[in-house]
């Protein structure tokens, strides 16, 4: 497994050299808050959202004291925006009652901020604090690697403590960018591209491979 681990990150390497995140911010907590937008919505979709709604509220003061109402309307096309909206402001304001004003640096810490699960707190302690072993698990992770035997089922929390036991530490995060954008490129979830597929050697299901 070791050496086919390597041999698909080399491959993802080689293809997507940079693995930058598809959405767009320059604070740590407009990080926070398009992670929470993304929620059953694009990345694309969030990042025309997002500089309305950055503008209205330029800083993390403004967007704490929101009127939870407006912010539903700058957001309302990401879909769940009542829930998002109420969360986004939640969230703003235990980060200048509790942490200072910052995105916290933990696990722990982050899990209790409205709206912050697993997925988010991994992306924003790989992004932000480059933490070795931040696995992000959103629905192309779990498709991809279920698809190239990395991990077995569905269920975010348990392929995330697979592939943390597989990946190596410093390699996880950018694993993670790189498989949302070969996912989108050529492991798609209807019609994926296997005649195309760098990865096609290792694929499970071209092969024939129970999974």
């Amino acid at each position: 497994m070791e050496n086919k681990v390597t041999a698909i990150i080399d491959v993802l390497k080689q293809r997507y050299q940079d693995a930058p995140c598809a959405l767009h911010y320059k604070k740590d907590y407009e990080l926070m808050i398009s992670v929470r937008l993304a929620a059953q919505c694009t990345d694309a979709r969030v990042n025309l959202i997002t500089p309305a709604l950055f503008a209205a509220y330029p800083t993390l003061e403004a967007m704490a004291g929101a009127d939870i109402s407006h912010v539903e309307k700058l957001v309302h096309s990401c879909g769940f925006y009542k829930h998002k909206a109420r969360d986004i402001v939640l969230a703003c304001q235990m980060l200048i009652s509790e942490y200072g004003g910052k995105v916290p640096g933990t696990m722990e810490e982050l899990l209790r901020i409205p709206g912050v699960g697993r997925k988010t707190a991994n992306l924003l302690l790989g992004d932000l604090y480059n933490v070795p072993g931040s696995v992000v698990c959103d629905t192309h992770c779990i498709r991809i690697c279920g698809r190239l035997g990395l991990s077995k089922g569905k269920e975010p929390e348990k392929v995330e403590h697979q592939l943390r036991k597989i990946l190596p530490p410093e390699e996880s995060s950018d694993f993670c960018h790189r498989i949302v954008l070969f996912g989108r490129e050529i492991c798609t979830a209807r019609s994926p591209k296997c005649s195309e597929c760098p990865l096609a050697l290792y694929c499970n299901e071209i092969n024939g491979q129970s999974q």
